[in-house]
Formats: C-alpha cells, structure tokens, sequence
C-alpha cells in the first residue's frame, strides 16, 4: 500500500486534473490517478487523523485503513458532495473506529511535527505552550464531542456538513459542539481572549459555522 500514501512527485498526473477526474481514472484503471490525488490532499488528512485520534500511531494506522477503505471503495463515490468532503468522512470514520476499538482517550505528548499542522494560519494563537495545551484539552473530550468540534471548529465544516459526515442529525452536532465548547472553555480557561470572554482562542475565533 505504500504507493497510495506515498509515491514520487515524478509519478504523479497534471496537478490541475480536478479530484473527480482523477478519481474517475482510477476507477477506470490509471495506476497514478489514485496515488496523485492522496498526496494531493495528503497533509489535510493526516491532520484529521491526528487531531480525532489524539496518537500519532493511532492516526497512521486510522488513515491507512482509511485510504486503503477509499482505494476500494472509489467507485461508490455518487458525486453528491466534493471528492474532498468523501474522504474526509473515510478519514474521519476510520480514526473514530480505532477509538472505539481500542477505547483510546489517551493525552499524549505533540511531536514537533504537529505544532505546525494543529493550527491554520490564521489561527491567533501565539506560543507552542498554547498550541500545546489545545491539543491535550481536545483530546480529553469524549470522542463524539471531539470529532464534532474539530469538523465544525477546527476544519471549518458546516453543521449540516458535519452532520452528513459523522452519520447523525445537525442538532446532535450542534448538541456535541456546544457541550465540547463548553467543556473547552473550562479546560482552558487560562487562555481566554480578555477581549471575548466567552470565547477561547484558537478554537472558536475566525471560523466558518452553520
């Protein structure tokens, strides 16, 4: 399976094949199409499993069987939503399945390579002690508040959108969020925003919500 996470940039098709297109190949037989469009994407999805996950071992293993499941399952795309939107909900699925599985709600210390995949960068958040103590407080909460905080806060995906990728109603979204939220701000309270009490910075400020 090395060829679908990996692959050298040598082997990948046209950069501007839209990710339907390139889907489209691979299930018609294009040994490439498949392997440019992970590593097109590749960063974002490793990012979803670390961050549902809380382990980089968990996350690896969660988003090989994730593109290993999408390798597939590629011609069950229906098209109704982005290629982007379809593997996230695999990515975000599969990292939930290895925490069901092995009841994992472990806080684990962030390898250096997360400090700058945790954050976008628009993200004010100012010291790695804060991004630090974000990643922990997230990965103390229960994993269904989690997954929909980090679709609707930290990605940036609307209720709606969350809610079709976690398989539930929008108001059981919104239910989970605002108790995450609420489970945040507690936790976190050492890194309120003085100027938006209410708010925590970093996880609610400058995002797109529905």
């Amino acid at each position: 399976m090395a060829g679908i996470v990996g692959g050298s940039a040598d082997e990948q098709l046209d950069p501007e094949i839209p990710d339907a297109d390139l889907l489209a190949a691979h299930i018609a037989g294009d040994p490439q199409a498949f392997t440019t469009l992970v590593q097109r994407h590749r960063d974002r999805l490793w990012a979803v499993a670390l961050r549902t996950t809380g382990d980089p071992e968990e996350a690896a293993d969660a988003l090989q069987d994730a593109l290993i499941s999408a390798f597939r399952r590629a011609d069950q795309f229906r098209g109704e939503a982005a290629v982007t939107t379809w593997l996230h909900r695999i990515v975000v699925n599969a990292s939930l399945d290895r925490l069901r599985r092995r009841n994992v709600r472990a806080t684990v210390p962030m390898p250096e390579e997360w400090d700058s995949r945790l954050p976008d960068p628009s993200d004010p958040l100012e010291t790695l002690g804060q991004r630090w103590a974000i990643t922990q407080a997230l990965a103390e909460l229960p994993e269904d508040q989690r997954a929909a905080v980090l679709l609707v806060d930290v990605e940036g995906y609307a209720v709606e959108e969350a809610a079709r990728l976690l398989g539930c109603p929008p108001g059981t979204v919104k239910s989970r969020c605002s108790r995450g939220r609420a489970r945040l701000a507690i936790r976190l309270a050492s890194l309120r925003n003085p100027d938006e009490p209410n708010t925590v910075r970093g996880i609610e400020g400058g995002r797109k919500r529905g």
